[in-house]
């Protein structure tokens, strides 16, 4: 078995991955360090929870030369602040031992103190898009000495809109470069920005695209939206959910979700876009020590949070973007341990659903449970079931108003099948639980 030794990397990245117990590099780190240290440009499809940070930041350092005064070398940019954040954290571990020094900037914060750190002369630069092009359009820091690009989470980048921005800071760089893109997924844009980015570069992919980790346990609750907070604190109260992540759509959703469970004293914070940074860094801070039981967030948080204790992820409200469901979840289940999401699916959120199981391709457990919704379950039922083909000339009455009782499974005509192939029902021997599968 490959070790961190058998790479052949600086003593003194060896000697800081023995003092943080690194022993075996994960699959994509095994498969790209190698090329990387070559030179080679690379496109990875990763998901976050695969060790991709290690695999771009040890290579660099490995290749990178002490110059001064010093000068920006190597350029990170990542969406979201958190997520930049960790990054400068890892050049520290991992660069502890040799004499590069590294900032982070973004948004959200006075740029004083950033600016400062860029005046002192940084070898390595993490950061947000907007925060960026706002000190480059100031003329605070220059990007010709560039040597090493990273593109970190690609496809969220585009999902937020920074997509001129990104273009912008490319026509800064250098045309002689090693570029580095990562993304979970590679739709015809992320593809598209991909080719204009690498020259012959190394492909590693070490999971297919939109897959779960295989640990995670997955379970759908059906319940009437009037019922989540009912279902969430009688979850909540079981001894073995210890570091609770939970989702909502919106930031006024976690809001209110943060306040209902500290007012049921079930220690809570909410992290989300409006949240200063100082408020987002010690939710994350209390969160890691133990201090708040339960974060809730947006999804902000779904690319951005790297801790390895979660236990469980709690999807309150259902992504409308299928692939946030799987980076929702791949916050648990890090570090080679298991982990469990579980799904709150109103009958509004029927369509979200069925375009997470179209996408995973995987079973998903529904819970029966105290506050169980027939009419979800139902309408998830109804929505999985394909529409009659419309022959040609037929009106569409699909504005018309339908006979269609939901809470017996109907379908308009009678029918009280309340599921197809894709929800098929079946139970499970012994206990009080009932358990079904949903199957693609």
């Amino acid at each position: 078995m490959t070790d961190f030794k058998d790479l052949n990397l600086k003593p003194e990245l060896e000697k800081a991955l023995s003092k943080l117990h690194y022993v075996t590099p994960t699959p994509i780190q095994l498969q790209a360090i190698p090329g990387l240290m070559k030179g080679n440009d690379l496109i990875g499809i990763a998901q976050t929870g695969t060790g991709k940070t290690a695999a771009f930041t040890l290579p660099i350092l490995h290749q990178m030369k002490e110059e001064y005064p010093r000068k920006i070398k190597t350029l990170v940019i990542a969406p979201t602040r958190e997520l930049a954040a960790q990054i400068g954290e890892s050049f520290a571990k991992y660069g502890e031992f040799l004499k590069f020094k590294h900032t982070t900037i973004f948004g959200g914060v006075k740029q004083g103190r950033q600016v400062e750190a860029l005046k002192k002369g940084v070898d390595i630069l993490v950061a947000t898009p907007g925060r960026l092009m706002d000190l480059l359009n100031q003329g605070k820091l220059s990007l010709k000495e560039v040597e090493f690009f990273v593109l970190d989470e690609a496809d969220r980048m585009l999902d937020m809109g920074f997509i001129h921005d990104i273009r912008k800071v490319i026509a800064k760089l250098p045309h002689r470069r090693q570029s580095l893109f990562f993304s979970a997924t590679m739709s015809p844009q992320v593809n598209t920005l991909a080719r204009s980015l690498l020259r012959d570069p190394i492909h590693v992919e070490v999971t297919p695209q939109a897959t779960t980790v295989e640990r995670i346990t997955q379970e759908v609750y059906f319940v009437d939206q009037k019922s989540k907070d009912k279902l969430l604190l009688e979850l909540l109260e079981e001894d073995h959910l210890t570091s609770i992540l939970v989702f909502t759509r919106t930031k006024h959703k976690a809001n209110k979700v943060a306040v209902f469970l500290n007012k049921n004293k079930i220690p809570a914070e909410a992290i989300h876009g409006n949240k200063s940074q100082g408020a987002r860094t010690r939710a994350i801070k209390n969160f890691k020590s133990g201090e708040v039981k339960v974060l809730v967030a947006t999804d902000i948080a779904a690319r951005g949070i790297d801790i390895d204790n979660i236990s469980h992820v709690i999807n309150y409200e259902l992504p409308n973007e299928a692939e946030s469901y799987v980076h929702r979840i791949g916050r648990t289940a890090r570090a080679g341990t298991d982990g469990a999401a579980f799904s709150f699916c109103s009958a509004e959120e029927r369509d979200y659903l069925r375009s997470i199981v179209k996408l995973i391709k995987q079973e998903l457990e529904v819970i029966k449970h105290k506050y169980h919704s027939e009419k979800a379950e139902y309408a998830v039922g109804e929505a999985a079931r394909p529409p009659k083909k419309q022959r040609r000339g037929q009106r569409n009455r699909s504005s018309k108003p339908r006979n269609n009782n939901e809470n017996k499974g109907g379908s308009g005509n009678g029918s009280k099948r309340p599921f197809t192939k894709t929800y098929k029902g079946k139970k499970k021997r012994g206990g009080n639980q009932r358990r079904q599968s949903t199957r693609r």
